[in-house]
């Protein structure tokens, strides 16, 4: 019990937005271990039991990721932030949130910043435990999503308007995604770019860059962040191709239905993560250090993408 009420306490910190953080302050300094570590705990706990698609834990995810939109003034796309999904038997919901650009004509381009919340639930039991948490499958995106938010939400002073998106029922088959990109394509939405975030948790080894995409080879995406990082933040992960994980994340929807650059970042690949859609996926053996890096190495490529006045991703 005392660690529930801990866990509750953490989230209305996490949610409310901490504390005031100086505007002029560096961006490397943004997000720290300690506050992706509040989010992800929160998300990945065994209250939330394995955040399936349509139960009562995930539920309880949404009303937290609301908690942290409002919190930092991101506004409801539709009427409310849930929308709900036409594709699946059970009550399920995409959060999506709003942020308004402030150029006259660039705020008519959207970039959609997304990432999925849900999980399996539960999964074959190991000493007892039959929970499948997800920490870094996906929390972790989750979270880095969500530090974007705050980020974007409190001084992000974007160009282009930006949604921001945490998907229902991707391990139901990519059903979250699918319902938004057909409802947003037949509101005929001007998107410039898709960029999703999938199992961000633990660090890539013995690689020169920081995090790969999938379809690297479809666009300059890689090449535009690096450029804007002034490092190899972004590589090329031949076991992503081999996989075709390009197909297999919500960036592909998106891709499918408006041709636009639509691709997931990503730090797992195949070697420095064992628990894949098992119960041993938790919150222990997430490196936070590592995704509070990810989240202020990634945020002033996110601002000059979408403050660009020009398209520069786009498909090769």
């Amino acid at each position: 019990m005392k660690n529930i009420i801990c866990i509750a306490i953490l989230s209305v910190i996490i949610g409310c937005g901490g504390a005031k953080i100086d505007q002029t302050a560096s961006v490397s300094h943004f997000s720290t271990d300690e506050r992706v570590g509040g989010i992800l705990t929160y998300l990945a706990s065994d209250d939330l039991n394995g955040r399936e698609a349509g139960t009562e834990g995930i539920d309880m995810a949404a009303k937290y990721i609301e908690g942290v939109f409002r919190n930092n003034g991101i506004k409801p796309y539709f009427e409310s932030y849930r929308d709900t999904l036409t594709n699946f038997e059970k009550p399920a919901y995409n959060v999506v949130g709003y942020i308004e650009g402030t150029d006259k004509k660039l705020k008519n381009e959207f970039v959609i910043i997304g990432a999925h919340y849900d999980h399996i639930g539960t999964a074959d039991p190991v000493s007892g435990d039959h929970i499948a948490n997800g920490a870094n499958d996906n929390a972790s995106g989750t979270t880095a999503v969500l530090e974007f938010a705050r980020y974007f939400g409190k001084f992000g002073k974007n160009k282009r308007s930006i949604i921001l998106v945490l998907f229902s029922a991707e391990e139901k088959g990519l059903l979250g995604s699918k319902h938004l990109a057909k409802k947003l394509k037949e509101q005929n939405l001007n998107l410039y770019a898709m960029l999703n975030f999938e199992m961000v948790g633990v660090p890539l080894v013995g690689k020169d860059y920081f995090m790969y995409v999938t379809g690297y080879e479809e666009s300059n995406l890689a090449d535009i962040c690096n450029g804007y990082a002034k490092e190899k933040l972004v590589g090329f992960l031949p076991t992503a191709k081999e996989f075709n994980l390009f197909q297999r994340s919500d960036n592909y929807p998106f891709h499918t239905e408006f041709g636009v650059p639509s691709q997931t970042f990503c730090t797992f690949d195949f070697t420095n993560f064992d628990h894949y859609h098992k119960v041993g996926d938790e919150v222990s053996i997430m490196d936070f250090d590592h995704m509070a890096l990810l989240v202020n190495k990634t945020i002033p490529v996110l601002k000059d993408i979408i403050n660009a006045p020009i398209r520069e991703i786009e498909y090769k």
